[in-house]
């Protein structure tokens, strides 16, 4: 059985105060396995935190700041409390990108996402 859902969005707005709105939202230090790829090329990652807005993750590799980005984050079931897991597909954009210890944090927007039993 599958549910969707679309994060609420106003026009194209990656702007500063569109960004700060984003931080009010209580975050999730779930450290999961996840996949983003990008027009061009795809990435392994792990999550950082998560929130109802956006995630941060932790990868290698740098993405832009403007990019469109599709990506799922694998959550295991003993997390949800089911017996299978829960696959979670998004599309997003790319509204952050520094370097932390060593590697880069790039914070992404949830724009669309679908929850899926495994």
């Amino acid at each position: 059985m599958a549910a969707e859902g679309t994060a609420p969005t106003t026009e194209k707005t990656a702007s500063v105060g569109h960004y700060e709105d984003m931080q009010s939202a209580p975050r999730f230090p779930l450290h999961l396995a996840a996949s983003v790829k990008t027009h061009d090329s795809a990435y392994s990652a792990e999550t950082e935190n998560i929130s109802a807005n956006g995630v941060l993750f932790a990868m290698d590799n740098d993405v832009p700041v403007g990019s469109l980005v599709d990506f799922t984050i694998l959550l295991p079931a003993e997390i949800v409390g089911l017996r299978r897991n829960v696959q979670i597909d998004c599309r997003g954009r790319v509204v952050r990108s520094f370097e932390d210890q060593g590697r880069r944090a790039v914070g992404v927007v949830i724009d669309e996402y679908h929850f899926e039993r495994t």
